[in-house]
């Protein structure tokens, strides 16, 4: 197959969202500023140089790499993935913050294990998926796989925990097992399976019921559960249509926690309005379906399936995140991609986004140039 150019526009797309992202983290940073300058040089850092800096670097590479490099090592990716994970329980490794054990804290560099997990899985899971092919529509060979790897993950997430990237695993296995071709009937009975075990799993987890409550009634509790929730709230409604203006944000000073990371959306809300909001909606939207394009247009199953998973699991970060902070959907605490602090995020979806430029370049039916 002849090697063609790549996508320009989703490259485009993820440029301005990444430029744009990398505006509002500093303007949300400097509440971080004025509290304690050398923390906010760190978090500069850390974003900056680690998350961009590596990221572009690695986004690079992955686009000179043949996408089934991904397919042939897919297994050892996925594996050492869950061993790195694993690390964070080792006390001479493992970095608390927050009451949650995430990071691993190698000398002056910490970093968040899981965000590699994510995509190790989307890898391993689209090679078993196209090795399957039809047989996927057999329990033993669709959804039973899928079933044991969200197992095997469930045991190094939710024992830190971190449930956020566990549903955000479970979500893009869900739709790339739907994609391969496993029968409606039993994806959509694997999907009530799973939502039974997250009711179950929220009803024995304290802090999950607490954010439950919160986002049935954010009133019963201001000045504690529902903190957050509120003061994004006042943060978007005060931004009204046109936004106090970039960098004037007075809820990122005082009232909204880690405004730099869960609560960017309220700072973006609240410096740029409802106009600003929208307009990033549309930017991530955009993304979305130029990404699916791709997918759509992709030589081989794996390929599709890669690219489907990639898009999937930042579109479903990205959105989780906004209605979370619009309060549409309960507190979930995951960044927003290319925006919320977190070197570890950026600088892995800037390496995904590198692989799916280099499946761009075989695209059998749209015209680059377009």
């Amino acid at each position: 197959m002849q090697e063609k150019k790549i996508d320009k526009f989703f490259l485009t797309i993820v440029l301005i969202l990444l430029f744009f992202g990398i505006a509002m983290f500093v303007s949300a940073s400097l509440g971080i500023f004025a509290k304690n300058r050398q923390i906010f040089y760190g978090v500069l850092f850390s974003q900056l140089i680690l998350g961009l800096g590596l990221g572009l670097i690695g986004m690079y590479i992955t686009l000179k790499i043949d996408y089934k490099f991904w397919r042939k090592y897919a297994f050892f990716i996925f594996l050492g993935s869950i061993v790195l994970t694993a690390l964070v329980f080792i006390p001479s490794l493992g970095k608390a913050h927050g009451g949650a054990l995430r990071w691993i804290d190698i000398g002056p560099i910490s970093f968040q294990p899981a965000e590699i997990l994510k995509f190790g899985f989307i890898i391993y899971f689209a090679a078993w998926l196209s090795w399957a092919k039809n047989k996927v529509q057999d329990i033993k060979f669709g959804i039973l796989p899928l079933f044991v790897m969200l197992g095997i993950i469930a045991l190094v997430l939710l024992k830190q925990p971190d449930t956020k990237s566990f549903i955000l695993i479970t979500v893009t296995g869900v739709s790339m097992l739907f994609i391969s071709g496993v029968p409606m009937k039993y994806v959509l009975g694997f999907s009530t399976i799973a939502i039974i075990s997250f009711g179950a799993l929220v009803y024995f987890t304290p802090y999950l019921q607490e954010r439950i409550k919160t986002f049935i009634d954010p009133s019963i509790d201001p000045r504690g559960s529902s903190f957050q929730v509120r003061q994004s709230q006042i943060a978007l409604g005060s931004g009204s249509v046109l936004g106090r203006g970039y960098g004037k944000s007075v809820q990122k000073f005082t009232y909204l926690p880690e405004p730099q990371g869960d609560s960017i959306f309220a700072v973006l809300g609240e410096e740029l309005g409802f106009v600003g909001s929208v307009m990033t909606i549309l930017l991530y939207s955009i993304f979305t379906l130029r990404g699916l394009r791709i997918a759509n247009n992709s030589p081989n199953l794996f390929s599709r399936l890669l690219v489907f998973g990639i898009v999937i699991l930042i579109t479903a970060q990205s959105f989780l995140h906004i209605a979370s902070v619009i309060g549409v959907f309960p507190l979930t605490g995951v960044p927003l991609p290319f925006m919320s602090h977190g070197g570890t995020s950026l600088m892995i979806y800037l390496i995904a986004i590198g692989i799916v430029l280099q499946i761009s370049k075989y695209q059998t039916k749209i015209n680059q140039d377009k």
